[in-house]
C-alpha cells in the first residue's frame, strides 16, 4: 500500500469509523482511525504522508481546534472536514484555516472517495499552482451579480435571504445560483466554496 493512499480518520463515533474503514478498504485506501483528537494529535507529527478525514464537531475538541494544532506544529497533512448539512459558514472557516475540502452530511460514497482522491493530489506545489490558476479562470467568468450571489452563498445565506438583500426574487436567485454552478463547473456546494476560496487566495498582480 502506497503511503499516499493512507487516510487518517478522526471521529468520536465508533460506528462511523468502522463504516469508513470498510468503505475505504474496499476502495484501496489504508484507513487508520482515531477515536479522539488527542489520540490523533499525539502521533500526527510522525505520520507518513496521507490525508485526514475529520469530523468538525467532536466533544473534547472540534475540528477547527485540531487544525490549529496541526498548523502550529507544522504538520502538513491535507485535511477534509466533515460537517453537518447546511453548515457552510463553519466549512468556510475550516477551509480558510487550512482544510483542503469539506463534505456535508449525509454524503455519498462516490463524493467521499472523490474528495479524498483530490486531497491526496494536492501535495505537490505545482499541483496547487495549477489548481489556483484553474479556479481563478473559472470564477473570472462570473458576472458582477453572479459574484454577489456567490459571496452570499459563501456567507451561508439561504436563497430567500439573498433575494431580500439583493432586492430580487427567489426564483431569480435560483437562476443566478444555477449559472454560477454551471460556469464554475462545480458539482456541489462544497466544491464551489473550495474553488472560490482558492481563487480568492490567488495573487492579483502577475
Amino acid at each position: 500500500m502506497a503511503a499516499e493512499r493512507i487516510v487518517y480518520i478522526v471521529d468520536d463515533d465508533v460506528a462511523i469509523r468502522r463504516s469508513l474503514e470498510r468503505l475505504l478498504g474496499a476502495a484501496d485506501f489504508q484507513a487508520v482511525s482515531y477515536a479522539t483528537p488527542a489520540e490523533f494529535l499525539a502521533v500526527a507529527g510522525h505520520l507518513p504522508a496521507g490525508c485526514v478525514l475529520m469530523d468538525l464537531r467532536m466533544p473534547e475538541m472540534n475540528g477547527l481546534e485540531v487544525q490549529a494544532h496541526l498548523l502550529q506544529n507544522k504538520v502538513e497533512l491535507p485535511v477534509i472536514m466533515v460537517t453537518a448539512q447546511g453548515d457552510v459558514q463553519s466549512a468556510v472557516r475550516a477551509m480558510k484555516a487550512g482544510a483542503v475540502d469539506f463534505i456535508e452530511k449525509p454524503y455519498g460514497d462516490d463524493a467521499l472517495i472523490a474528495a479524498i482522491e483530490s486531497a491526496l493530489k494536492l501535495g505537490a506545489p505545482q499541483d496547487r499552482v495549477d489548481e489556483t490558476a484553474a479556479a481563478t479562470a473559472l470564477v473570472d467568468t462570473l458576472s458582477p451579480r453572479e459574484r454577489q450571489v456567490l459571496a452570499a452563498l459563501m456567507a451561508g445565506h439561504s436563497n430567500k435571504i439573498i433575494a431580500f438583500d439583493l432586492g430580487i426574487s427567489v426564483r431569480t436567485v435560483e437562476t443566478y445560483r444555477a449559472n454560477v454552478m454551471m460556469k464554475t463547473q462545480a458539482r456541489s456546494l462544497s466544491e464551489l466554496v473550495r474553488m472560490s476560496l482558492v481563487a480568492t487566495a490567488a495573487p492579483e498582480d502577475t
